[in-house]
């Protein structure tokens, strides 16, 4: 029963980091109705930054600062000045385009700090959370990041005209743009909230993967499943989605002796096939109904 318990928990906080991916990959295909494979090179190349900062001596909590604010005028430049030219091209021109970002992006960070493997501090530690060892503090702080993020975007969606600017523009463009709504800079603010939330997944599951050019690959797969199943319309359920592949990665690792912790990685494959066919809006997105 301990050892159902401590898996659970684990589940739940490298779920943590998997629904702030999920998140991203929402707020990505809200803007533009597509899905960004090069989000986890942009978290990568975000915590990059903030270890070099690290690296020259900025304490922690400014460097994480920093990046944040760096990787939102980052995600907002890119949109700009990559996806606006092509927004009206075929989506295959915006496939062929993310690839090659994704290519970019690896590349640059290998030839800026190589490819070797670097460790990434941690702000919480890795003592044991209120004595249990159960969770680590790490493991604890992350879940605590991400629930916290997602209620300030909660109450930034809810409560601000920004993020209810940024909603209606996202639900129906046509008639946001009738109410004096700009919606071009409506998709450019998501594309920067999507890369913020990024680098926060990226600083966070460093301390656990290690930092190295390839350390997003999986992570942004586990991310899809996670907002594949919570609904690529619904942030919230695309967080929830997170949770729920991290808890059902490592169940399945530790319970089922085929699987094992090697072949964890295709679970989160067999997760988006299951709810494409079954459910494919995810299981708290809405059903878009197009009238021709």
């Amino acid at each position: 029963m301990e050892l159902l318990f401590q898996q659970i928990l684990a589940g739940i906080s490298t779920g943590a980091i998997y629904a702030c991916m999920a998140l991203a990959v929402v707020m990505i295909y809200q803007a533009i109705d597509h899905l960004n494979f090069a989000q986890g090179e942009m978290a990568m190349f975000s915590t990059f930054i903030a270890w070099q900062l690290i690296e020259k001596g900025v304490p922690y909590w400014l460097a994480f600062l920093i990046t944040v604010v760096v990787s939102f005028v980052g995600g907002v430049a890119i949109e700009r000045i990559v996806f606006k030219p092509i927004e009206h091209a075929p989506v295959l021109s915006h496939v062929v385009i993310f690839i090659a970002l994704y290519s970019v992006i690896n590349s640059m960070a290998g030839f800026i700090w190589d490819f070797t493997v670097k460790s990434f501090p941690s702000p919480f530690g890795s003592s044991p959370l209120f004595g249990s060892t159960l969770i680590s503090s790490h493991q604890g702080g992350m879940i605590a990041v991400t629930l916290g993020l997602l209620v300030l975007l909660y109450l930034f969606f809810s409560f601000t005209s920004v993020g209810l600017a940024m909603r209606a523009a996202a639900a129906n463009p046509a008639s946001a743009r009738l109410v004096g709504i700009r919606v071009s800079w409506m998709t450019a603010l998501g594309w920067g909230m999507a890369a913020a939330i990024g680098s926060i997944a990226g600083m966070l599951i460093a301390p656990v993967v290690f930092l190295e050019p390839n350390m997003m690959i999986s992570i942004l797969l586990y991310g899809f499943a996670g907002a594949v199943l919570g609904g690529l319309t619904s942030p919230g359920g695309a967080v929830l989605g997170g949770f729920a592949v991290g808890v059902i990665e490592n169940l399945a690792g530790t319970y089922i002796p085929v699987i094992g912790a090697e072949l964890k990685l295709p679970i989160a494959l067999v997760v988006i096939v299951v709810v494409l066919v079954f459910k494919p809006a995810g299981l708290f997105g809405r059903v878009v109904v197009s009238r021709v």
